[in-house]
């Protein structure tokens, strides 16, 4: 399972700039909320992807606002992870207080102030000995990660500290495949469950 596999609904965006909305199962008008918001719906291994391309923040936050209000009236289960949607002091080109960074299974974090490291930590973040660097720890499942981060970001954000969430996915073409499904014709018992059943 991949990281944006994890909630009903999820919302990301992509190294270079593009914001993404991945539909984990069928919710009603779904895809009307999102084109209405502007968003463009794209098939992508397997999936559907609605997308919004590199533009201001301020215009990609409008767009999203609009669809997740749309979204919340059918999930609370939603992730909104999207740099793409943020502004930063009213400055699109501010650097962020906190990055946070998904890469091969490993989350990672740099904080610019005493403050924010104060908060990461509170959400299980841990120095790494390199001057503001943290990082979860490795045995954390994926799951866990993630609720961390959401929880992490949350948090600063209440403080007025401005967060980016890299998610490790470079471009659209970097965005995995959706999951494998169960086929809906049971695998036939093999010989070895078949003698069992019979003892």
């Amino acid at each position: 399972m991949a990281l944006i596999d994890h909630a009903d609904v999820f919302i990301g965006s992509t190294d270079d700039g593009w914001t993404f909305v991945v539909l984990n199962r069928p919710i009603r008008n779904a895809a009307r909320i999102l084109t209405g918001a502007g968003f463009t719906p794209r098939e992508h291994q397997g999936r559907t992807l609605y997308l919004l391309p590199p533009e201001t923040a301020e215009d990609a936050h409008e767009r999203a606002g609009v669809a997740v209000y749309g979204l919340l009236a059918h999930t609370h289960d939603l992730v909104d992870l999207a740099w793409t949607t943020r502004q930063y002091s009213g400055n699109s080109a501010a650097q962020p207080d906190v990055t946070i960074r998904f890469t091969d299974r490993v989350v990672t974090a740099t904080a610019a102030t005493e403050q924010a490291a104060t908060i990461l930590a509170q959400h299980g973040f841990t120095p790494t000995g390199a001057k503001r660097q943290y990082t979860l720890p490795p045995e954390l499942g994926e799951s866990d990660g993630l609720s961390a981060v959401i929880g992490a970001e949350a948090h600063l954000h209440v403080h007025g500290i401005s967060v980016r969430v890299g998610l490790g996915i470079a471009t659209l073409h970097d965005i995995p495949p959706a999951p494998s499904r169960p086929s809906a014709t049971p695998a036939p018992p093999s010989t070895t469950q078949v003698q069992r059943r019979s003892r």
